[in-house]
């Protein structure tokens, strides 16, 4: 085989494109690199940033996680101790007795509005409350059964129990905690619980920047600084769940809990996970941490927005590329002058012009966010580890009236520190110095450099230089001298108005007596004439029977005022078995002048087996009184051969039912929500307190009052009341 031929020599000109390949290949190269490093660098600066975020949020959460459990154990002592009180025992083994449930009832008020609770109600083992803190408001709990309640079973078998729900009678959210009230043998005899509310934390929740939420067991939002999150679920709840709530009426009368409108995402290595969602018709990103609370049986979740995650990554990465492009020039200067020295001057040039653009351009970025510091409101101060002012800015120098050059450099104590509250300066400094500010901020009185007072929070938080040391502290302080003024304003409103309240009720108290004496008094004149015709006449059983009549309706003028006094003074009414049939000739036996004079008539119809009703018997002849008064009037225009009251007991769904009708022209349905109203009439003369009064006084015998229009003309009244226990 003949040897290959020796190849040609290179030529310059194959050398020169062989380099110029060579130094593409190269650039290309280092450009990877570069770009490579630009994105691990983004990436660390992101998960720095996150980190940083998450420290943030668990410091956060420490304060709320304390701020719950402070809550909820600042009454957990109660139910145990107040149910070691004999008034206590006594209402438990005497259920029955008036007078040992008044002491109970008493007792328990006293200690609610000591302790500050929103409510403390004594339960039986069979659930049903004893006696309650709010036992003489519209809303009382005595009577009512809680025996589905968790926290009623719980201290039943013995155990303390915790429970957050909706009230069944108020309707109001709080936190339930119960305890066994035990004999002296360990024996429960009974339960007693109170309710917290959370609503202060809730409003408070309200001013955070980052969404806060509280889930119960189950992964339901029972408390959120978002309202649109309210009762919506984390995750979907199984059929036995639902069941249980409504069985327990945990959220009141809601069956169904949506989603919550999120989407949430995992990262490897990530701290938390991230959530997807929209709030104010805004997309929003947040990186959320869940703490649990097991001893509440809660978890707490807290957000903060991670578009700072994706600023940092993204300033990392526009930093990288500028300093590969400030590489990437000199590598091109580099290049340049080795191969065209006569394009030196040029190179540099052009180089200069550059990095003056890129001065220019980080000299505006300074400008701006300089302009932005010094737009703020809320006044910056930022010191070193020795305490000594390194920054203030324009809002806080306006704030305390002294210049930037009379602050800065200074140590404690500082010129606009308030002589009076020197004291408590130092402490508040002590305590940052010692790296224990006041998390949650404190309030601060400064006194400007014109001798007025400024009253300020201050929030103070560490000072972190590039490298990641403490460096000093940054403080924000915000003047909220208006708000205060404003909170002392709103004070002495309150207090006018309670002024007035008093005075409205003063006045209502004497209209009533007046009206309510109005009736027996005018049965004293009409029995005393009467005795009067008959003495001339002769007539001694009519006199007597008169007479009789007269000392009657004396007495109970006196125990109308004697009723009066102790609605007054707040008693409950007092308790006998009172037959419906009794009540009913009563108040018609003293309109029975009334009804010859109006040529009237009453057509009762009352059930013989009619079991009799628990209640004060004056006062609820006083009721009947009224309404049959009120019928005859509603007749006036009404022939008198159709002027007939017709009266009607009846027992449905354990209560009776009272009707008392007429045949007049009925209520204006424009009148009807006013009917109950005081000082309301359509009598000529008078006061508009009768149905007021009497609604009054049906309530606090757990009653309810109401009426309706008849088909056929006329207005029906009825007297819903609760039976007699056998």
């Amino acid at each position: 085989m003949p040897p290959l031929p020796p190849l040609p020599p290179e030529t310059p000109t194959a050398r020169s494109r062989r380099g110029r390949w060579r130094a593409l290949l190269a650039w290309a190269a280092a450009a990877a690199v570069a770009l490579l490093l630009i994105g691990a660098a983004g990436q660390w600066a992101a998960a720095r940033e996150a980190s940083f975020q998450a420290d943030s949020i668990r410091r956060a959460m420490e304060v709320h996680a304390l701020g719950l459990r402070d809550a909820a154990g600042k009454y957990g002592y109660l139910p145990r101790t107040a149910g070691m009180h004999p008034d206590v025992f006594d209402v438990l083994a005497h259920p029955r007795d008036p007078a040992a449930q008044q002491r109970a009832n008493r007792y328990i008020e006293e200690v609610n509005r000591h302790a500050g609770s929103d409510a403390l109600y004594l339960i039986d083992l069979q659930g049903v409350t004893l006696a309650a803190s709010n036992w003489d408001t519209p809303q009382s709990f005595v009577g009512e059964s809680y025996a589905n309640r968790p926290y009623f079973i719980d201290a039943r078998a013995g155990r303390n129990g915790l429970f957050y729900g909706v009230g069944q009678t108020t309707g109001e959210p709080g936190l339930f905690m119960s305890a066994p009230v035990r004999a002296e043998a360990g024996a429960v005899l009974g339960v007693l619980t109170v309710k917290i509310s959370l609503r202060q934390l809730q409003e408070a929740w309200t001013f955070a920047r980052e969404p806060i939420l509280l889930t119960d067991a189950r992964g339901i939002v029972f408390l959120s600084s978002v309202p649109a999150w309210m009762y919506q679920a984390t995750r979907p709840l199984a059929a036995a769940d639902l069941d249980r709530m409504k069985r327990e009426q945990q959220y009141g009368a809601r069956t169904g809990f949506s989603p919550l409108p999120w989407t949430v995402e995992r990262e490897e290595g990530q701290p938390g996970y991230l959530v997807r969602t929209d709030i104010g018709g805004k997309a929003r990103r947040f990186l959320a941490l869940d703490e649990p609370l097991p001893d509440l049986g809660w978890t707490l979740t807290v957000m903060a927005d991670h578009a700072e995650v994706t600023r940092a990554r993204e300033r990392t990465w526009m930093l990288g590329l500028l300093c590969a492009g400030v590489l990437l020039l000199g590598g091109l200067y580099w290049q340049l002058r080795e191969r065209r020295f006569a394009e030196q001057r040029d190179a540099r040039r052009d180089l200069e012009l550059r990095v003056r653009e890129r001065t220019h351009a980080l000299d505006e970025a300074h400008a701006f966010r300089k302009a932005m510091e010094d737009s703020l409101l809320v006044g910056m101060r930022a010191r070193d580890l020795e305490g000594r002012i390194i920054y203030v800015n324009p809002a806080f120098c306006e704030m305390t009236g002294y210049g930037a050059d009379e602050l800065l450099g200074r140590l404690p104590p500082y010129p606009y520190w308030h002589p009076d509250d020197v004291a408590q300066h130092w402490l508040h400094y002590q305590a940052m110095m010692s790296g224990q500010p006041a998390r949650s901020g404190f309030e601060s009185r400064l006194r400007h450099r014109d001798g007025h007072e400024v009253i300020t929070m201050v929030y103070t938080a560490p000072l972190i230089d590039a490298d990641g040391r403490h460096s000093g502290w940054m403080s924000s302080v915000v003047d909220i001298t208006e708000q205060k003024r404003a909170e002392l304003r709103q004070r002495q409103n309150d207090e006018q108005l309670q002024h007035a309240q008093r005075l409205a009720s003063l006045g209502e108290m004497a209209s009533t007596l007046a009206h309510e004496l109005n009736q027996p008094l005018m049965a004293l004149s009409n029995f005393a004439s009467a005795a009067k015709a008959f003495a001339e006449q002769g007539n001694q059983a009519l006199l007597a029977s008169s007479l009789d009549e007269t000392v009657a309706q004396a007495r109970r003028s006196a125990e109308i005022v004697r009723r009066i006094r102790g609605f007054v003074r707040q008693r409950t009414a007092g308790t006998e078995d009172c037959a419906v049939a009794a009540l009913v000739t009563n108040a018609l036996a003293l309109l029975q002048g009334e009804m010859r004079l109006r040529q009237a008539r009453a057509e009762v119809r009352i059930a013989p087996s009619l079991p009799p009703v628990r209640g004060d018997r004056v006062l609820l002849e006083q009721v009947l009184l009224n309404l049959l008064s009120n019928s005859l009037h509603a007749m006036l225009a009404t022939p008198p051969e159709e002027r007939v009251v017709e009266v009607e007991a009846d027992l449905l769904e354990g209560r009776v039912h009272i009707r008392v009708a007429d045949r007049g022209s009925g209520i204006d349905a424009a009148q009807a929500e006013q009917v109950f109203a005081p000082f309301f009439t359509t009598k000529a003369g008078g006061l508009g307190l009768g149905l007021n009064i009497c609604r009054t006084i049906v309530e606090a015998h757990r009653g309810r009052l109401s009426f309706a229009n008849r088909a056929g003309g006329g207005t029906v009244f009825t007297l819903e009341l609760e039976i007699s226990s056998p």
